[in-house]
């Protein structure tokens, strides 16, 4: 049985990237997957890393469960707007502080490689832009989406990526937006 686990990077648990995390879990919930759920907004630490690297700060407690969430999964699926041509301040945060090293991937000294820690997962990023795709990809060429893909995850270890981007979202009707959620319900029971 595959495990899942689903991070909310919205800070608002009443967003459609809320919505869109609860669909992708009931759908991998009907299917028998072993799921976690985590609203980003839910949880209490610093989202600052204030020295970078030369003095890591100790974890909070919802940090040290979100990197052995992380540990756990073998699919992760990561939820959220993209504000700016980036991530929310808060999913940014979240990643400086537990993605460290030593946890999430290791330097080689004198080596320009390193080790890929959560190497053996997949993932997915759920996107929502109000931005048609076709902007996003073809004039700003998908900041956010090579960020998280291959400067975060793919670093990491964590590969295939998948990308699902939802956009135009404050244009759409009702209709489409339930759309929206029953194609991501879909994912999820297939774990993709």
């Amino acid at each position: 049985m595959k495990k899942i686990l689903v991070i909310n990077g919205h800070p608002n648990d009443q967003s459609l990237c809320a919505a869109l995390a609860q669909e992708y879990v009931a759908g991998a919930k009907t299917a028998g997957f072993d799921t976690r759920l985590v609203h980003l907004s839910d949880l209490k630490f610093d989202p600052i890393l204030h020295k970078g690297y030369l003095k890591i700060q100790e974890l909070e407690p919802d940090l040290v469960q979100a990197q052995k969430d992380l540990l756990w999964a073998e699919h992760i699926v990561i939820v959220h707007p993209i504000w700016w041509g980036s991530v929310p301040a808060l999913l940014k945060g979240f990643l400086d502080r537990v993605l460290l090293p030593g946890f999430a991937f290791k330097y080689h000294k004198g080596n320009p490689w390193w080790a890929r820690l959560l190497k053996g997962r997949t993932g997915r990023l759920i996107v929502t832009t109000d931005a048609p795709s076709w902007w996003n990809k073809f004039i700003l060429r998908d900041p956010v989406i090579r960020m998280m893909k291959s400067s975060v995850l793919e670093f990491c270890g964590i590969k295939p990526v998948k990308v699902t981007q939802l956009d135009q979202i404050k244009d759409r009707s009702k209709d489409v937006i339930e759309s929206y959620l029953k194609k991501v319900h879909e994912l999820g029971k297939r774990g993709a």
